[in-house]
């Protein structure tokens, strides 16, 4: 099968790195990401199903591999080499279209009995990552057995798959799993009607907390931060109530809450600020700049993914605050144990989110469809993705 394939590779790994990012070494042919035919996974177990991508999104823990800025830590927690593409809609072998829900948690590795994350449902959190009939893998997309979304074939486990209603398209389909994360993440961070929330980002990340948010978890005041004119034009039609400018964070954050504004050596800080604060881009600026305009005894949720950024902890610790991350879905307590995945299905139609999803891009132009990808903001565009219907053809 044609596929796109993840190689590990240390001096490729050091070398896009130090070039940081650069897209033209990044898809060259001395880096880790390679366009070839390779053998169709094999099913792991009896019950697992073939899958074939018809839509399958460009993230940007997937950017974060490719550009040699993701963090190492994920490294054993991965099998090798993986077809990437974890965002995925596509079909089975009788037509019917399906998302993939990626986490390989102790239920798809048919280990029994369940560990304790995922007895509580959470398989995001699974203490058998390298355990099963399948290789190293926290979830589809980064498990050398599963295949993924950037190849012709995967192979899922029942537990995996979820029906597409038909008022979605396939468009809009691909962005059920980073919606499921973000209204996992609304749900963690439990807003209530009398707090002022700040989301800070407005990637598929950022906009997608701003919606789950506002439908889920609605608070007095939703302010979105966002750096490019389509980013904050999409922020407010998905429930912002104000979208500020990075530069103006501070300021803006200060007069909605009634703060005071102290300006350092380095950077601002607040006395008070926001109540919750959803951090959706994981760099040190961002990261520096949440924790010092989140209020005193304020929450702090992580969910852009972060790699090795500078944070300075004094405001963590002078503020006593909570902060706290937001990885993949499962069963929601605050939902009374309904998944993720039905919520993010059940709530999808109404928010047209399709309108997220541009520019697609065939395999073979691979290059192309990272090098937007990287530079999808500033090109007006939220979720790249690659569109596999026409190998099916």
């Amino acid at each position: 099968m044609l596929a796109l394939t993840y190689h590990r590779s240390v001096p490729a790994f050091a070398l896009v790195r130090a070039s940081g990012g650069n897209p033209e070494v990044a898809t060259s042919a001395l880096s880790m990401l390679h366009l070839g035919d390779v053998p169709e996974p094999e099913l792991p177990a009896a019950g697992w199903m073939r899958v074939m991508p018809s839509l399958s999104g460009i993230c940007g823990s997937d950017l974060a591999a490719i550009g040699g800025h993701a963090s190492l830590y994920l490294d054993p927690l991965t099998s090798y080499p993986f077809v990437p593409g974890h965002e995925v809609v596509g079909v089975l072998e009788d037509g019917s279209r399906v998302v993939i829900e990626p986490a390989l948690g102790c239920v798809v590795r048919g280990i029994e009995p369940l560990c304790p994350r995922c007895a509580e449902g959470r398989p995001g959190l699974c203490y058998n990552a390298t355990e099963g009939p399948i290789e190293v893998g926290l979830q589809t997309g980064y498990c050398a057995s599963t295949g993924g979304g950037w190849g012709e074939v995967l192979v899922a486990h029942p537990s995996q798959v979820h029906a597409v209603p038909a008022a979605l398209s396939d468009e809009a389909a691909v962005l059920i799993e980073p919606f499921a994360c973000c209204v996992h993440a609304a749900l963690r961070g439990g807003a209530s009607k009398s707090d002022v929330v700040v989301v800070v980002g407005a990637g598929t990340i950022g906009l997608l907390t701003v919606a789950a948010v506002k439908m889920f978890t609605p608070p007095k005041r939703l302010i979105a931060v966002a750096k490019h004119p389509t980013q904050r034009e999409l922020a407010r039609a998905l429930g912002a109530d104000a979208v500020i400018a990075p530069g103006d964070a501070f300021q803006r954050i200060r007069f909605a809450t009634a703060a005071r504004r102290l300006d350092g050596l380095d950077r601002s800080l607040l006395l008070g600020g926001a109540d919750i604060t959803f951090e959706c881009v994981g760099r040190a600026d961002s990261l520096s700049d949440a924790v010092r305009f989140t209020r005193e005894g304020g929450v702090v949720v992580a969910v852009g993914m972060p790699g090795d950024e500078r944070v300075d902890w004094a405001a963590i610790w002078q503020r006593e605050l909570t902060v706290m991350g937001a990885y993949a879905y499962g069963s929601e307590p605050k939902r009374k144990g309904q998944r993720t995945f039905e919520l993010a299905l059940e709530a999808a139609p109404e928010l047209r989110l399709e309108r997220l999803v541009a520019p697609l891009f065939s395999l073979g132009d691979y290059r192309d469809a990272i090098a937007y990808a990287m530079s999808a903001g500033r090109l007006g565009a939220v979720k790249v993705a690659f569109d596999l219907r026409g190998l099916r053809a």
